[in-house]
């Protein structure tokens, strides 16, 4: 049988042609003509004045939070639910990570979570260093409330925008809610070069500072001098031109995830226990994977039989991210206070687990505020297959399996 793929990339353009240009221009090394004209393509299409292309969008996320300054003891808070990246760009800079659970109207941070908890720093007088708001599955967080809780309290958003290319809030683009946002050009993404990411922001000098730093931090001599600890961390020419080429039909690329996500809504509305990812009234989302969540009791099978039948026909598909508070690297305080409840479920997941986490790894401190939410999604939300390239026969053949899963006991 065919593979249908989790989100395969898709060369649908002048990527060709553009990778061309680099090649015969003799720039095959980092930065060159294509990344500079890829950093202007992001801006205007973004509406956002300044950006830095790199090797990955966790290297953005990493220099985002070296511009402003994060050090070793200092927290920063950070959705929990959110791939591994943002919380392991924390550690990079030795700050501690707090995690905020998400809210079930938008899976994104919630904002009253967040803003109790900034109340709570400032009454102890330790308020975090920044917050990572993460843009879930193409999804913007809520950014007028998240906005005006950091306000209130002087503390800097870095938006991790890396799933949300061209999504927006409000009617702006993702990437522009905070002093800096961070995209990511992964080879699964709605566009993608391959690898790399882009750090974007309207304040100049944070810009001019990450270039340099990600470029070994070179002082401008003759010979090869260095004042301060730098990065390789610069995108390569030919893949910024890749990179174009893929951003020129960005548009078509979201209209067609938003029709594969409405074929799924059609297809699956009629059973009972099949919900999708809300979107959310205030914007509109990139629809960059399509996420269901299923209701065993209402259903007749759970998530894992429904991955397991899409396996065993050659289709790809996956639990949605696993909360960070979840995941064995972090020693997370807040569990013991929460019950047993969370007791148990830690039994669970180390029995789970025992097989392939190694029990002599270093764990990190963390912090945790709520979970409830982000660890209910992750148990029961699975990512659909949503790539551009899937045919109206593929889309209906992942729909078929779901079918058969439907009263299925659940083990």
């Amino acid at each position: 049988m065919k593979r249908i793929y989790l989100s395969l990339p898709h060369l649908d353009g002048r990527e060709r042609e553009l990778l061309i240009q680099a090649y015969e221009s003799n720039w095959i090394t980092t930065l060159g003509p294509q990344v500079d004209a890829f950093e202007q393509d992001i801006c205007r299409k973004v509406g956002v004045g300044h950006a830095a292309a790199l090797a990955s969008g966790t290297a953005a996320l990493h220099l985002a939070l070296v511009m402003l300054g994060i050090k070793n003891g200092e927290e920063v808070i950070c959705s929990d639910l959110t791939f591994a990246a943002t919380a392991n760009a924390i550690f990079y800079c030795g700050a501690t990570p707090v995690f905020i659970d998400s809210n079930r109207e938008t899976w994104n941070m919630n904002p009253e979570l967040l803003g109790e908890e900034l109340e709570s720093c400032a009454k102890k007088g330790k308020l975090p260093k920044a917050v990572f708001a993460v843009d879930l599955y193409g999804q913007c967080a809520d950014y007028g409330p998240i906005s005006a809780a950091c306000k209130k309290y002087e503390v800097p958003i870095i938006e991790d925008a890396a799933e949300a290319l061209g999504a927006t809030y409000n009617g702006t683009f993702a990437g522009k809610f905070g002093a800096m946002g961070v995209f990511s050009f992964n080879g699964n993404k709605i566009i993608t070069t391959s690898g790399g990411g882009m750090l974007v922001s309207d304040n100049e000098d944070y810009i001019k500072r990450a270039k340099f730093l990600s470029t070994q931090a070179r002082d401008p001599a003759p010979h090869y001098q260095h004042s301060q600890i730098g990065y390789n961390y610069r995108l390569s020419n030919l893949l910024a031109a890749i990179g174009r080429g893929q951003l020129e039909r960005l548009d078509e690329k979201i209209a067609r995830r938003r029709a594969i996500n409405e074929f799924y809504r059609n297809a699956l509305q009629e059973f009972p226990g099949v919900e999708f990812m809300p979107e959310a009234s205030y914007g509109r989302m990139n629809c960059w994977l399509t996420v269901i969540l299923i209701t065993p009791k209402e259903f007749g099978a759970d998530r894992e039989v429904i991955r397991l039948a899409l396996k065993k026909e050659n289709i790809e598909s996956r639990p949605i991210w696993k909360p960070m508070d979840m995941q064995p690297v972090f020693n997370i305080e807040e569990r013991e206070a929460q019950g047993a409840r969370r007791k148990g479920r830690e039994a669970k997941e180390e029995h789970k687990g025992k097989d392939i986490v190694n029990s002599t790894s270093k764990r990190y401190d963390a912090r945790l505020v709520g979970g409830e939410v982000s660890e209910d999604l992750f148990e029961r939300g699975l990512c659909l297959p949503s790539g551009t390239k899937m045919t109206e026969d593929d889309l209906r053949r992942v729909v078929a399996t779901i079918k058969t899963c439907h009263k299925i006991k659940p083990k």
